[in-house]
């Protein structure tokens, strides 16, 4: 047997859905693995493969992405956060169950039972060549979320620490397979010893070659499927130890399109068709949307965010409404590609000072044209503030944050000093669009239902269809009440 076993590791993050990538990361990877033939060869994901703005994967809830990768070969994913947040435990069960790989999750443990369900892993050690790789797998940390579907997430670097013993004592080479982000990617190279390398994701980092702290090499493939990252090993079995990592990632634009990856997705975006062509409400009138301005649909969204929730007042932005809605039939395809997000209600006490001043953010053109990426945001622009529980008068040629005259909060006049009991979308909590309305206290966030689910509801609520019509700003003239 010869000393020295050639160790080669693909691996892909963050590809979101990005079904028109996928058939292309599978040429690369077959190119790769006739590349190195004879090495011993593990092909990963990092995580966030799934994405529900994407109808393939709304209506089969993420069996295309898992029909995929199996056709890409893959042997091992950890689920990231939007496979973790945005399908329930039992619908990610149901969709990895046609899986031919493994899926570790090693910070994931049930509520109800305090471990790691059977059908993931806490780890895993593959053999190739004689050569034992332990893989270690966690998932950003966001207990908040989690708890609310039925998980006990467990702070990462504890899970690593705990686990890392048990697979360094069994494996002769040990890889992290990290959907944290860069940071904390470094942070663990820095603070624990033993893992010979990390794959990031999470951030959408791109590493064209390895980030060295210690005896730990860094690694990750950027975004969307753009690229397939390799990792090079050598171990010298007579040592005992690891004499070569490197690494690089390979483009894929301008690669063919793997045949067989084609007709899967193919055949899942016929059937996701058929699937959202179900009627979900008919209109007997068309509800546009505006970003810079309130409108019929964005008005009903808000209100539904205060009824879901039980709040005095209701906020959302316009942006996340793609378009309106016209008269007829509405189906759930419609729905999905109007507000597209995996965004989730939420509930919070707002100062009432905090949410004039949001207010008069959303009358100022760098916030309403305010482009957001990430944060479960899948829209264009931030849009002004829709609102229900709220009549706002203000001047539109007034100076900027002394636009408004006065707010009145369900017909009584707005105190600056209390808490108001507001019902708004998740992302505002992480300090995205208008900063203020993340200094909210005691949030309650509400799962797994997205703004689309509640949109669905109320299309069906003659009573809330009128409810939104009514303006809830209104423009004064020269300074006098319009």
């Amino acid at each position: 047997m010869k000393q020295v076993q050639k160790l080669v590791i693909l691996h892909t993050n963050d590809i979101h859905s990005h079904f028109e990538a996928m058939p292309r990361i599978a040429t690369v990877m077959r190119k790769l693995r006739r590349e190195h033939a004879g090495a011993g060869l593990v092909t990963v994901d990092g995580g966030d493969h799934m994405d529900r703005m994407r109808q393939e994967t709304e209506a089969s809830l993420g069996k295309a992405n898992v029909a995929v990768m199996n056709e890409a070969g893959y042997d091992l994913a950890v689920p990231g956060n939007n496979e973790g947040l945005t399908l329930s435990k039992n619908d990610l069960e149901k969709a990895y169950s046609g899986a031919r790989f493994e899926i570790i999750g090693s910070n994931l443990y049930e509520s109800g039972t305090g471990r790691i369900p059977s059908w993931l892993k806490p780890y895993s050690i593959l053999d190739r060549g004689g050569v034992r790789i332990g893989f270690i797998g966690v998932t950003a940390y966001f207990p908040a979320f989690y708890n609310l579907l039925g998980w006990d997430i467990q702070e990462p670097f504890g899970s690593i620490r705990h686990w890392l013993k048990e697979v360094r004592e069994r494996a002769d080479v040990v890889v992290l397979i990290s959907h944290l982000g860069i940071a904390h990617d470094r942070r663990i190279a820095e603070e624990i010893s033993g893992i010979d390398v990390i794959l990031g994701a999470h951030t959408h980092h791109l590493l064209e070659e390895p980030l060295r702290i210690g005896g730990t090499a860094i690694l990750a493939a950027g975004k969307w499927g753009q690229y397939v990252g390799c990792v090079e090993m050598e171990y010298d079995r007579e040592a005992g130890a690891l004499v070569k990592v490197e690494g690089r990632v390979y483009p894929t634009e301008g690669e063919a399109e793997e045949p067989g990856t084609v007709r899967t997705i193919d055949g899942y975006e016929s059937s996701s068709r058929t699937v959202l062509q179900e009627p979900a409400a008919v209109l007997n009138r068309p509800l546009p949307i505006h970003w810079h301005e309130e409108s019929e649909l964005g008005n009903l969204l808000a209100a539904g965010l205060r009824s879901w929730v039980g709040a005095e007042i209701g906020l959302v932005n316009a942006g996340q409404l793609l378009e309106g809605l016209p008269k007829g039939t509405v189906t759930r395809g419609e729905l999905h590609r109007i507000c597209p997000s995996p965004i989730n209600p939420c509930s919070v006490n707002l100062k009432g000072s905090d949410l004039l001043t949001a207010l008069e953010e959303s009358l100022l053109p760098e916030f309403t044209e305010k482009p957001i990426m990430g944060f479960g945001f899948r829209g264009k622009v931030l849009g002004a503030l829709c609102v229900d529980g709220l009549q706002v008068d203000y001047d539109p040629d007034g100076e900027p944050y002394r636009k408004i005259r006065s707010v009145l909060v369900n017909g009584e006049p707005l105190d600056p000093a209390r808490l108001y009991r507001t019902g708004m979308i998740d992302m505002f909590t992480f300090r995205v669009g208008y900063p203020t309305l993340a200094e909210g206290t005691e949030v309650r966030y509400f799962l797994p239902e997205f703004l689309r689910d509640l949109l669905a509801g109320l299309l069906l609520d003659e009573e809330a269809l009128a409810r939104a019509v009514p303006r809830r700003w209104r423009p004064s003239s020269s300074g006098k009440e319009a």
